[in-house]
């Protein structure tokens, strides 16, 4: 809640700041019923980057057209009327959320190995085994959200044998895990379990950070692995434009800074990372919220809402090592698209995979650009690349997952298989 505040108090200081008359604001003068004083390019009031040229292009059309008094003053009362309704709104957001009565209660599918805090769930089913493998820094339930929007329980009905791996909160010895710790070490180890549960190679999925360690797990040991599926993948963390590379770079920038966080506990804490994906989209956590003052508590899209928030409230700290490799050497040197990155000693290339291989990119992905995500079909042969019309989340977990992903990644395992 705090940062959530910050945001909303951030954007209405800067919103004033640029009203004519500021110290921070443009010198061009403008009145409520004058299209001509609310360009987007506004200076001061539409900050350089896509997210706030978009957020001031809302505000400015939400306010564009209310009668009153013409002028500065005029102005600046109709634009902080506007910003207050709006923080209202989301106070009543975060409330509504803070109260709501639902509690995931699913139980867990028994566990057919374990290693630290390290587990396979498996969901059973007759048909081929499939091994899901989410990032280090969410909890894995994402892909079995709740009753009816489970991806691993529907793939488990449907002819599919899923075996989800979840990477549990890392402890003492997990601190110092490097990304080959964890990708020959353990996910090795939680692989071969797999092949020997379903006596014989499995199918391998990746999500987001996950899937770029199944790529380098499914290169060591192609002998286990019949087919490789990669959902919302990043590869080339420099692509789709100079404000992309400039994003990235600006992230590996406040390694230094983040030392000083990970020094106590040898691990990156959950609030900053928290705060780090917020800065992707960080006026579409207000909309949000906003969004949700307005549900039927009751509402199944309510209940919705809270199990997705719940989940990506509930993150992981991701150990030192681990924080240095991606966001120095993924986000600042772009080492996978360039070739350079290494696992125990071996290049990580999408070109050396020969099995079959389906690449999920969802097209309104926030966290994942899908030119990023593209770049890693592009270097997989023979890749069958699926168009996901849902964000990076909404793919797997959304109302509209089981249409645009469970169905096509159910044929497509079937297939493989």
């Amino acid at each position: 809640m705090p940062m959530h505040l910050a945001l909303a108090a951030g954007r209405a200081w800067a919103a004033m700041a640029a009203l004519p008359g500021s110290s921070g604001g443009s010198r061009r003068q403008g009145s409520l019923n004058d299209s001509s004083g609310w360009s987007t390019n506004w200076p001061g009031f539409a900050p350089r980057s896509a997210e706030g040229r978009r957020e001031a292009a809302r505000i400015l059309g939400a306010v564009r057209g209310r009668s009153g008094p013409d002028g500065p003053d005029g102005l600046r009362a109709a634009v902080w009327r506007h910003l207050l309704e709006e923080d209202a709104a989301l106070l009543r957001g975060l409330v509504a959320y803070r109260t709501h009565p639902y509690a995931r209660d699913l139980p867990d599918p028994p566990s057919l190995w374990a290693e630290g805090p390290a587990r396979l769930l498996d969901f059973g089913g007759p048909g081929p085994a499939i091994l899901l493998v989410p990032s280090l820094v969410n909890r894995a339930f994402v892909l079995d959200l709740a009753e009816g929007r489970s991806m691993c329980r529907w793939l488990s009905a449907s002819g599919v044998r899923p075996i989800l791996l979840d990477w549990g909160w890392p402890g003492a010895e997990e601190s110092g895990f490097t990304l080959t710790d964890w990708i020959a070490g353990r996910l090795e180890r939680a692989l071969a379990a797999a092949v020997a549960a379903a006596r014989g190679p499995v199918l391998l999925l990746g999500y987001c950070m996950g899937g770029l360690l199944t790529l380098a797990a499914a290169l060591r040991r192609p002998d286990l692995v019949r087919g490789l599926v990669l959902l919302a993948t990043p590869w080339d963390f420099h692509a789709g434009g100079e404000e992309e590379r400039s994003r990235a770079r600006a992230a590996a920038a406040l390694l230094p800074a983040l030392e000083a966080w990970m020094e106590p506990t040898g691990a990156l804490p959950v609030d900053v990372l928290n705060a780090l994906f917020a800065g992707l989209d960080p006026y579409g956590i207000a909309r949000k919220f906003r969004a949700f003052g307005r549900l039927d508590p009751a509402s199944a899209k309510a209940a919705h809402f809270v199990a997705l928030e719940d989940w990506l409230n509930d993150g992981v700290p991701l150990p030192a090592p681990v924080a240095r490799e991606c966001l120095g050497g993924w986000y600042g040197e772009n080492t996978p698209a360039r070739g350079l990155w290494r696992v125990a000693g071996a290049p990580v290339r999408p070109e050396a995979w020969r099995g079959p291989s389906l690449v999920a990119i969802p097209r309104g992905d926030r966290i994942v650009p899908p030119e990023s995500a593209r770049a890693l079909a592009e270097g997989l042969s023979g890749a069958t690349v699926l168009d996901v019309p849902a964000g990076h989340i909404g793919m797997a977990a959304g109302a509209g997952a089981e249409a645009v992903l469970w169905r096509p990644l159910r044929d497509w395992c079937r297939a493989a298989a």
